[in-house]
């Protein structure tokens, strides 16, 4: 069953925060330490600590830098981190998704500051104790092992902070780049959302708004360095299951055309799926004048709106694409392969509270075996159904 884990930055998020969070859900402190041992950057030990923040009790985590000789002057470069990273000996899927937070750290620096990726020096998230915040975090989210992310909007802060060009607003500039697109708020009177932070939370939250509904089954609280009286500097890692008949929220987005060649229609469906959409179909509609034309509707999830409309945009005649949000339930899915005498066939299986409701072959499975032994479509969709009955 799938796992959620929602993010509640309503109070802010950072690196270290993150970390306590997931060490206080349980990820092993001795594992986190063998492997941050791994990065060549340097010398660090983490220190944890149980404390309380405005009355809530939270797990500290301190990156406490014992040497840093590769940051001195003007901080570290992208290639050297990825250099580093690359040759850790950390996991593959470690490696690679922490080489492409720091590739997509250096593009917004990068576009910041008018330069290029290759050239960027990270000055803040270059030294260790920011370099184990975000390899760390990449390291528990990957031992968390959620599904599903989703975030709350996030809380920037508020005031000034000093950086290494000098002071500047909350949020600064590479943290309003990187949660660009993102709902955020501004509350408080220091910076709340560090770069680390909007860093690992927009590069993992797929989904942002409400927690949504799930069977709760863990919380984790990270603490901050402040602690203020007005609300407790915490982000909480909220951890469950999706509640039966929860449902998920889906975007239903329109269009109508009655200009648009029909020969058109069938690739755009093709490339809509491609795209990431549910699922998308065409209704026979009569518009202005009298004229015939198609409904053009697309099944997605919210953070493939843009995509598909961008999508709609180019490859239809439409010139505006209207949408609203819709819940749906769905059954739990799960692709079962079996063996009939013409070949593998995959059966897509449908349940709801570990009850069976539904078992079809794969369309496209039983054409290709129909072809290849030169046999009806419909006996080996009997064949297959016949294998899955028989294998329960």
């Amino acid at each position: 069953m799938t796992r959620i884990a929602y993010l509640d930055a309503s109070a802010g998020a950072a690196g270290d925060m993150l970390l306590g969070a997931l060490l206080d859900l349980g990820l092993p402190l001795a594992e986190l330490r063998e492997q941050l041992g791994r990065l060549p950057f340097g010398g660090h030990r983490l220190e944890v600590q149980s404390v309380m923040r405005a009355g809530l009790r939270a797990t500290k985590l301190d990156v406490v830098v014992e040497s840093d000789p590769g940051h001195a002057g003007h901080g570290r470069g992208l290639m050297k981190i990825v250099d580093g990273i690359e040759k850790s000996g950390l996991h593959a899927e470690v490696r690679s998704r922490a080489v492409e937070l720091f590739r997509r750290l250096a593009e917004v620096e990068a576009a910041v500051h008018g330069t290029t990726p290759e050239k960027v020096h990270f000055h803040e998230v270059g030294a260790v104790d920011s370099l184990v915040d975000i390899v760390g975090g990449v390291i528990g989210l990957r031992w968390l092992g959620a599904e599903r992310i989703v975030a709350s909007p996030l809380n920037v802060g508020g005031g000034s902070v000093q950086m290494a060009h000098g002071r500047c607003s909350v949020p600064p500039p590479a943290t309003a780049a990187l949660v660009k697109g993102v709902p955020v708020f501004g509350d408080g009177d220091f910076e709340r959302l560090t770069p680390t932070g909007a860093l690992l939370v927009t590069s993992y939250a797929s989904e942002y708004g409400a927690l949504p509904p799930m069977r709760l089954e863990a919380i984790g609280a990270g603490a901050g360095t402040k602690d203020s009286a007005d609300r407790p500097n915490v982000l909480r890692i909220l951890v469950g299951t999706p509640e039966q008949g929860a449902g998920e929220r889906v975007l239903v987005l329109e269009c109508e055309v009655d200009d648009m060649s029909p020969q058109l229609l069938g690739p755009l469906l093709d490339a809509l799926l491609e795209q990431g959409a549910k699922d998308a179909y065409l209704t026979p509609v009569h518009m202005k004048k009298g004229r015939p034309g198609i409904l053009i509707s697309v099944l997605a999830a919210p953070e493939k709106k843009d995509a598909i409309e961008e999508l709609l945009f180019r490859e239809t005649t439409t010139l505006g694409v209207r949408s609203q949000e819709w819940h749906r339930s769905a059954l739990e899915r799960e692709h079962v392969s079996v063996e009939t005498p013409y070949g593998t066939v995959a059966i897509k299986v449908g349940r709801r509270g570990g009850q069976e409701y539904n078992a079809q072959p794969e369309f496209e499975d039983c054409r290709r075996a129909a072809s290849a032994h030169g046999v009806a479509l419909k006996e080996v969709f009997a064949a297959a159904l016949a294998a899955y009955r028989g294998r329960r």
